[in-house]
């Protein structure tokens, strides 16, 4: 059974900082895409950032340069380092795992900025 599993969330200041963690379970970890999406109140879920098996990262226009995405085979764990916090980056964070045939997503972890 597969399971991902979100970590780090909470509630920070505006200019803060927080580092989530996903943990997965069940399946071959390293050869998957990882990546990180969130979902404010009444939007759609976004694409945050990811990064593929072989380390190449990619990430949404309104994170660059205040996020960090980065995974630790060893340990099955994919990460996201946020930096320069806004409200505006306030949301529900869920980690998702992709393959050729495989989608799979995490229950999420809140991220509140108070401004």
């Amino acid at each position: 059974q597969v399971q991902l599993v979100e970590s780090g969330g909470g509630l920070v200041q505006a200019g803060g900082s927080l580092r989530l963690s996903c943990a997965a379970s069940g399946i071959i970890f390293s050869i998957h895409t990882m990546g990180w999406y969130r979902q404010a109140p009444g939007k759609q879920r976004e694409l945050v950032a990811a990064i593929t098996s072989g380390g190449s990262t990619n990430y949404a226009d309104s994170v660059k340069g205040r996020f960090t995405i980065s995974r630790d085979n060893a340990k099955n764990t994919v990460y996201l380092q946020m930096n320069s916090l806004k409200p505006e980056d306030t949301a529900v964070y869920y980690c998702n795992m992709q393959g050729n045939i495989i989608n799979y997503w995490g229950k999420g972890t809140l991220v509140t900025v108070s401004s």
